[in-house]
């Protein structure tokens, strides 16, 4: 009984997230229409790979045609913060919870699902998760398919403003934290210039978009660890 009500919790909890999910999805699904993705590929590929920034990134590295080695290392790396936020989380679950609980949970650790999972008094059950699952999971799926079909039916006129709504989600996810730490900003302007400036490199240019993310994406993190840690930060704007 008190799984059951722990599954139902999570399907409250998960609702509101999966109409966000849908929301954001549709607009990736503008974005993998113009990729060429089908709205079956788009709904399998969102199914298995629950992230904005790196469903996002395996999009531009697929449109670009990418090489499968640059296509995974793209992902793995943009989606490396789940790792850590698995690894917080894994100290909320109980001691006693089998691997295979863990490994189901492991597989939707989104940062919505992180934050709704540590604010669950501990030890976190697995069902909690699961009834979130239920919903989150088909709705940016579901989401990305609904977006790749209107992207088929709709004027390209239209198709063509929907495809930049993503972009203004990335804004959203980026701006707040950068008002509150100079670090961020500093890092966002880095990495904004760094970029353009490579464009312009004919030798660099004629590298893959996908492994100049790659390249900048570790050179940049890599810095960032070494010069400013996150203890030592605390300067605010």
């Amino acid at each position: 009984m008190k799984s059951k009500t722990e599954f139902l919790h999570g399907m409250r909890d998960g609702l509101p997230i999966a109409l966000g999910y849908f929301a954001v999805a549709f607009s990736l699904g503008i974005t993998a229409r113009n990729a060429g993705i089908n709205w079956i590929q788009g709904f399998i590929m969102s199914m298995l790979n629950n992230a904005s920034a790196g469903e996002y990134a395996g999009i531009a590295a697929i449109k670009s045609h990418a090489s499968y080695l640059e296509l995974v290392l793209l992902i793995l790396i943009t989606n490396a913060r789940y790792l850590l936020m698995s690894t917080a989380l894994s100290q909320h679950l109980s001691p006693d919870l089998p691997w295979y609980h863990r490994l189901l949970i492991g597989f939707d650790i989104t940062d919505e699902q992180f934050g709704i999972g540590i604010a669950h008094l501990a030890p976190l059950p697995p069902q909690y998760l699961y009834g979130s699952y239920l919903l989150t999971i088909p709705g940016w799926a579901g989401g990305t398919a609904v977006g790749i079909i209107a992207g088929n039916l709709l004027p390209s006129i239209v198709v063509t403003a929907l495809s930049a709504a993503i972009f203004g989600m990335f804004i959203a996810v980026i701006i707040p934290p950068a008002r509150h730490s100079r670090t961020i900003m500093i890092l966002i302007i880095v990495s904004f210039a760094a970029s353009g400036l490579l464009s312009l490199i004919p030798a660099i240019a004629s590298i893959s978009e996908s492994l100049r993310i790659i390249i900048l994406t570790v050179i940049i993190s890599v810095a960032a660890a070494l010069l400013r840690p996150v203890d030592d930060e605390k300067e605010a704007v």
